[in-house]
């Protein structure tokens, strides 16, 4: 979108016919939501691990059929819900009776393919016990590329819940790079969650809820119930342990997942993927931030809960619940930040840096600002910003980088390295021409982690 636009264009979440539901002042809501009074919007991830035996690969009948009836009941409240879910590559694995995932890429997205028809089929089988309808949507990064594309997608699921359907999303395994994967399926739910608005974000694993360590080898291991601070918790606690032999994740991508949704104002719960009627107790008592919600309260790293929160949270089932943030981004923004993947990458200096990330100020990016720029790309691309520290001597370690945020340029990656470093007025002596005042208009650009 280019920064002449008026302002009040750049920063609408959607057009009105190609748009997801807009969000209700007072929430996430979107404005198709049927009208019941408590009606949610509710994604389930469901894990591989939830899905089939880590050994044999069979499908576990029993926690699919509790997964399909809890959606089932949430339905009939008057909840919207969409399920994420992996598997295809166990189910295939079982198909071709196959013992372990292979390491050769090729093999590993052709038992995919075998698989996903067969998890597809498997879902209808049982969603067709209660005349469910069900559809399947399979997406990589690069359909969330292009802008058009990723509203077409959020059209798509949103008409799928109004006419009833429940909408399986999966990657598409089969087709997919590293460039254009998401790399996980949580991080898939998260994107969903906040394509959609959801109000929450259930990630089902083989554990009740996130511990300060693995469980399995540390007896000392704490459940964390409630978190509002997920950087300040990343220190406290011990979350390396890898993800199943079938998966791709583990807790860490759970985090990654929580951050993402949390910024779009989702609230994100660990829970235990065989036991999902949990989900209808910890609907039914939603928890809001304590005063501040400073990082230093422990409330948000430990398995202690304010005094404020105590007896509502007294008779809950053992879960992690993130909090969603009080100021979520708007869609556009949502959509630069983590929709698009970065061409190139454009460094600046600690002037920018502190334009930038201030909360106040929200600038937009400069060419005087500049240092350098990686990569080759076209106006309109999506590229990093990067702000390296200088060393303050000369026998100090080289500093390490900061990722600030990502942003559409306006001017090509040629066309920058020949203005970097100097007066927005002096681009027309460096160019011949002037398509804009700034390289990136800050409706465009997205910090990761403002200042506050």
């Amino acid at each position: 979108m280019s920064s002449s636009l008026p302002e009040s264009e750049m920063t609408k979440p959607h057009t009105d016919k190609t748009s997801c539901p807009k969000p209700a002042a007072h929430g996430r809501r979107g404005l198709s939501r049927p009208p019941a009074k408590d009606s949610l919007t509710i994604v389930i991830k469901l894990g591989t691990s939830s899905i089939c035996d880590e050994v044999t690969h069979f499908p576990l009948l029993s926690t699919l059929s509790l997964i399909v009836e809890t959606i089932l009941k949430l339905k009939a409240q008057g909840h919207r819900v969409v399920l994420v879910t992996s598997g295809a590559i166990g189910v295939g694995l079982r198909r071709l009776n196959l013992p372990s995932k292979p390491k050769d890429l090729a093999q590993v997205q052709a038992i995919a393919a075998v698989g996903q028809g067969r998890l597809m089929s498997l879902y209808d089988d049982l969603f067709s016990q209660f005349n469910q309808p069900i559809a399947q949507i399979l997406l990589t990064k690069n359909d969330l590329a292009d802008r058009t594309q990723y509203l077409n997608a959020c059209n798509t699921i949103d008409a799928l819940l109004e006419m009833g359907v429940v909408p399986i999303v999966n990657e598409n395994d089969t087709i997919s790079v590293s460039e254009i994967r998401f790399g996980d399926n949580d991080t898939l739910s998260a994107i969903t969650a906040g394509m959609i608005h959801a109000d929450y974000l259930f990630l089902m694993t083989d554990v009740d809820c996130l511990y300060t360590d693995n469980p399995r080898s540390n007896p000392e291991a704490k459940p964390v119930l409630i978190v509002d601070d997920i950087a300040a918790l990343k220190d406290k606690v011990s979350v390396a342990t890898a993800g199943s032999s079938l998966g791709t994740g583990g807790m860490v991508t759970k985090l990654i997942a929580a951050e993402l949704a949390t910024a779009a104002g989702v609230t994100t719960v660990i829970s235990r993927g065989s036991t999902p009627q949990r989900i209808f107790q910890i609907i039914s008592q939603p928890i809001q931030r304590i005063g501040s919600a400073s990082p230093k309260q422990e409330s948000s790293t430990t398995t202690a809960v304010s005094s404020s929160t105590s007896s509502s949270t007294e008779a809950m089932p053992l879960h992690t619940r993130f909090l969603a943030k009080d100021n979520p981004m708007v869609d556009r923004k949502w959509w630069i930040l983590h929709g698009l993947h970065a061409a190139g990458t454009i460094y600046i200096d600690q002037g920018a840096y502190k334009a930038i990330t201030n909360p106040v100020q929200k600038s937009s990016l400069f060419s005087a600002g500049i240092v350098g720029c990686k990569g080759t790309f076209v106006a309109q691309q999506s590229v990093r910003v990067v702000y390296q520290p200088k060393k303050e001597k000369e026998t100090d370690p080289e500093p390490q980088e900061i990722e600030v945020g990502k942003g559409l340029v306006n001017y090509a990656s040629h066309e920058i390295l020949r203005i970097m470093g100097c007066h927005s007025r002096q681009i027309v002596e460096r160019l011949g021409y002037a398509d804009a005042e700034s390289v990136i208009h800050r409706q465009n650009l997205q910090a990761v982690h403002p200042r506050q």
